[in-house]
């Protein structure tokens, strides 16, 4: 699972709420991806690109439940890389097959607008402005599935646990 793209950098303890405002609870899946950071970053989405990374700080992700990490799926990024995931968050992540990766020191790497080279399995993300590596906590091949099928429910239905 290897990963290139434009890079967006985010701070540290980026909630929940943030990423998935109150606003976006009772609208379309179209209107909700709008939404997303629209609290702190008002626009934001409209910039994004499919295939680009979210690369953010410390204990991304912190707060409550909402599944901010569908949003970021549906809003087209191709992954996010934290110096620290917030543990629901990082679980979330994953089981909506969203790819998620902690690599402390990853965020200091980078300026928006940066490429960056991510190897999932292996956890090694490279700015490619600057050449700099970092090696972060790659994702186990039970993960790798998760994400390749889609989410756990997709993964459940294709392995015959679960009907459509």
């Amino acid at each position: 699972m290897k990963i290139k793209g434009r890079v967006w950098v985010f701070g540290d303890e980026i909630n929940t709420d943030l990423i998935f405002p109150h606003s976006a609870f009772r609208v379309s899946p179209e209107e909700q991806i709008k939404l997303v950071f629209s609290d702190n970053r008002p626009g934001w989405s409209s910039l994004v690109e499919k295939g680009d990374i979210l690369i953010a700080g410390k204990n991304f992700g912190t707060g409550s439940s909402r599944p901010g990490a569908v949003l970021l799926k549906r809003l087209g990024l191709a992954c996010l890389v934290a110096d620290s995931i917030n543990g629901l968050f990082y679980r979330n992540s994953i089981s909506y097959g969203f790819p998620a990766l902690q690599c402390p020191g990853v965020s200091s790497m980078f300026e928006e607008g940066d490429t960056a080279e991510i190897d999932m399995l292996e956890g090694t993300v490279t700015n490619l402005r600057t050449g700099e590596t970092r090696k972060g906590s790659g994702l186990s091949q039970s993960m790798a599935d998760i994400i390749a099928a889609g989410g756990i429910e997709e993964l459940l239905i294709k392995e015959g646990y679960m009907d459509k």
